[in-house]
């Protein structure tokens, strides 16, 4: 039997002990806890999921690794072209990791109406392009299909639709300029359907159209294109594949990831992880400090206890491991109820989405979550410990507390 989880045992099924001068402080303890992980939890998954939505909008429109020509310029336009006859290409088969490659090309246009006209980048994409991230950002209407002969649909952000009063069905011109001394070329697209990423950066800027389109305009041939998009499967790794994905192409290309291309917003949503790690610090001192001050008012409140355990021949450590293990259940019952709290939080968040945020500067209209077990188990054990290692220094006491001073204490 073991005898200290015995004595802790009775201590906490005590019915005087719930009613005791040490019990609201005990609550304000166990309350304590549970609130650092109610916000720990919300700080988390808060944080990964902003970075998350945010990191899925960018790598929508551009991929992970853009594969470019050394000759282009740092510009939105496709102007040298390349050829679409890679070893690396529909299969990228030399780097583990990536799960799909694209062909695309980019060109600048003015759409125009009767009373307006906007600039966008039409970016046209071909029947390998990959609409995962489209279908959810689709709002109205249905996705292009570029898949059989060359047509006039078109993707349009629901921010350019509603400045220009379209809807899905519209018709509409794009002037294409190619010399100054020219006239502009003229395309009319109708409108299939309408997206809404929340990123107004992207969606005030991109038109999605069918790639031919651009290579007629630049005079390309039908296996010239402006670049490849590359899409990985674990993002945590994307420098490293580029690394990868540079070695592998040939030497007149250039491989360049998002994080170097949008280096601002990748630098930005980095902040999230500092503000995160602060959260957990604070929030873990505070539990800690509540839970010691619980500790040293249930040893005083115990001193008769210690000193008669004491003349009976325990050792201090004996006695110490009577409290911790009776703070481990108080911890526990702190984070049980934590989690319960937190994570009903947090799934009702997921699915009913109750707190919006302002898209304008948070790029998503509502708070996105990011819920995994994995850091959820960590974030438990890690506050478990980190308290009970807290709690090791006011269980000192009981080595200083003498058996005779203390079975006479009142």
């Amino acid at each position: 039997m073991n005898f200290e989880l015995f004595i802790a045992k009775r201590i906490i099924g005590n019915k005087t002990y719930k009613s005791s001068v040490s019990a609201p402080i005990i609550k304000i303890g166990i309350a304590a806890i549970a609130i650092g992980i109610i916000v720990m939890l919300i700080a988390i998954a808060t944080g990964l999921g902003l970075q998350q939505k945010i990191r899925d909008k960018v790598v929508a429109f551009n991929g992970h690794i853009e594969i470019t020509n050394y000759d282009t310029n740092a510009s939105d336009e496709s102007q040298v072209p390349i050829s679409i006859n890679q070893d690396f290409y529909p299969n990228f088969k030399d780097v583990d990791g990536v799960k799909h490659i694209q062909a695309v090309a980019t060109k600048f246009a003015v759409i125009r109406t009767e009373t307006d006209f906007e600039g966008v980048v039409v970016k046209g994409v071909g029947a390998d392009y990959n609409w995962e991230y489209f279908k959810e950002f689709l709002v109205k209407g249905r996705l292009p299909d570029f898949t059989q002969n060359r047509n006039e649909e078109a993707l349009i952000s629901s921010y350019l639709a509603n400045r220009l009063g379209f809807k899905v069905g519209d018709k509409f011109q794009t002037l294409f300029t190619e010399e100054i001394d020219r006239l502009p070329r003229i395309i009319n697209f109708e409108i299939v359907g309408i997206y809404n990423s929340g990123f107004q950066e992207l969606d005030e800027k991109f038109l999605i159209a069918d790639l031919r389109h651009v290579q007629r305009l630049n005079k390309w041939e039908a296996d010239q294109i402006g670049s490849f998009e590359v899409f990985i499967d674990d993002f945590s790794q994307i420098d490293e594949k580029t690394v990868e994905v540079y070695k592998a192409i040939p030497s007149l290309m250039n491989a360049t990831s998002i994080t170097q291309k949008y280096y601002t917003i990748f630098e930005w949503i980095k902040i999230f992880d500092n503000n995160t790690y602060g959260i957990i610090a604070i929030m873990i001192i505070v539990a800690g400090i509540n839970m010691i001050t619980a500790l040293l008012v249930l040893i005083l409140e115990r001193t008769s206890m210690i000193g008669i355990l004491k003349a009976l021949g325990s050792s201090n450590w004996t006695i110490r491991k009577v409290f911790l293990y009776n703070a481990s259940y108080l911890v526990g019952l702190g984070l049980l109820w934590g989690n319960i709290i937190g994570l009903g939080l947090l799934f009702a968040q997921k699915y009913f989405e109750l707190f919006p945020l302002n898209p304008d500067t948070y790029y998503v209209s509502t708070a996105p979550v990011y819920i995994s077990w994995e850091y959820i188990v960590i974030l438990n054990l890690g506050t478990f410990i980190a308290c009970l290692l807290m709690l090791l220094i006011p269980s000192v006491i009981i080595s200083k507390i003498s058996p005779v001073k203390a079975i006479r204490f009142d």
